[in-house]
């Protein structure tokens, strides 16, 4: 009896052409289009990396340390992604509505450190006018950020989901189908930090150029 139970738990087999649930390759369909369109940018960057005529430059703003901190935040977010999805379907409802609201708040602290950035950079005078790497800076992450909100949205709706019940071990797809996208956005953000804040953050400005930060 108790084994027809837990059967009656668990998510119903999808036969398909490609062996993958239709929602499953469908997201997988559309992180596949999102890497090109995050490749594009990436490209972008790096092809006018080092050609603003005018500062501030990237040695002058970014701030490698707090920009690290933030990193780890949301790196850490997809570790309480996992144990969520994990207690999702071992049917621990409260464990799994915890590790979500996790997964949410340190989404929401991850975007209090960008918008702390973004102001910070604008006091000394970097917007998306200002320069060529203030306006490939601000596109790029300022789109790897609307994903993220979009991210946190989608947490918390799971949040609630869980809470009241709704999302259980027999439909614990929806959620993985969530962490999938929140994994996709954590690997994106680690390339832009690489790219940005690693490999450009020594860029000075050419020789006779240089900025007055006010």
């Amino acid at each position: 009896m108790t084994q027809a139970v837990a059967a009656n738990h668990h998510e119903p087999i999808e036969h398909t052409s490609t062996g993958l649930n239709s929602r499953k390759l469908m997201m997988w369909v559309f992180l596949g289009s999102d890497v090109m369109f995050f490749g594009a940018f990436i490209a972008t960057y790096l092809v006018y990396r080092g050609k603003s005529l005018v500062g501030p430059y990237p040695s002058e703003v970014l701030d490698i340390p707090i920009t690290t901190v933030s990193t780890f935040v949301l790196l850490m977010s997809s570790l309480a992604m996992v144990l969520a999805l994990h207690y999702v379907k071992d049917g621990e409802r409260n464990k799994a509505t915890f590790w979500i609201m996790v997964v949410v708040v340190l989404g929401a602290i991850f975007m209090g450190f960008q918008f702390y950035e973004f102001r910070h950079f604008g006091q000394l005078g970097l917007t998306p006018r200002t320069n060529i790497f203030g306006t490939t800076f601000f596109i790029l992450t300022g789109i790897h950020g609307a994903h993220v909100t979009i991210g946190v949205i989608w947490m918390a709706f799971m949040a609630y989901s869980s809470h009241k019940g709704a999302l259980r071990r027999d439909n614990a797809l929806d959620l993985e189908i969530a962490g999938l996208y929140w994994h996709f956005v954590d690997i994106v953000w680690i390339v832009i930090f690489t790219v940005i804040y690693l490999v450009s953050a020594n860029d000075t400005p050419p020789p006779g150029m240089e900025s007055v930060i006010h």
